[in-house]
């Protein structure tokens, strides 16, 4: 076994960060033809998506931010004023999102992250499907990760996935 030295550092360096992001993506591009596929495409970058609640007088009532990647839409932050809740505005506004990311940016499907004092249910009713069950993360916090597809055949044809599904894209 050879024996290597390394120095370790733990400052924040969003240089080396940047460095370190690029190696890594061609590091997966090269390892996976599905990544690969997507290097300079539309599908490669991340694109903002953001859907806004205001009030009769202008202040923020709620709002969405997530984005969309690779036929997916991810929802980072949903949230509603306290004084708005239980008015269906989560809903519109999660929809909002649905819709945008289905019909204007080609999604299949959602993903996002909640806690179990947060919205687990209010999610399901929207027709997410619990994939991952994370308990005491944080300690004493499960969370769960939910998905959605959109449509029967979740995902455009894609021919690296059709050629392993026997030519049949789904």
């Amino acid at each position: 076994m050879v024996s290597r030295m390394f120095r370790l550092e733990t400052e924040v360096d969003k240089v080396r960060r940047d460095l370190l992001r690029s190696r890594l993506a061609d590091t997966n591009a090269a390892a996976s033809p599905v990544v690969a596929a997507l290097r300079g495409t539309p599908g490669e970058r991340e694109v903002p998506l953001h859907v806004w609640a205001s009030d009769e007088a202008g202040e923020l009532a709620g709002g969405l931010v997530g984005h969309t990647w690779a036929t997916w839409l991810q929802v980072t932050y949903l949230w509603v004023d306290e004084r708005h809740r239980g008015a269906g505005l989560g809903g519109r506004l999660l929809a909002e999102a649905e819709r945008i990311a289905r019909d204007e940016r080609g999604c299949g499907a959602a993903r996002l992250e909640t806690w179990d004092f947060q919205a687990p249910d209010f999610y399901r009713k929207q027709g997410y499907e619990v994939v991952c069950v994370i308990p005491d993360y944080p300690p004493g916090i499960t969370e769960y990760t939910l998905v959605k597809r959109f449509r029967t055949n979740a995902f455009p044809a894609n021919p690296l996935r059709a050629r392993r599904q026997g030519g049949v894209p789904y």
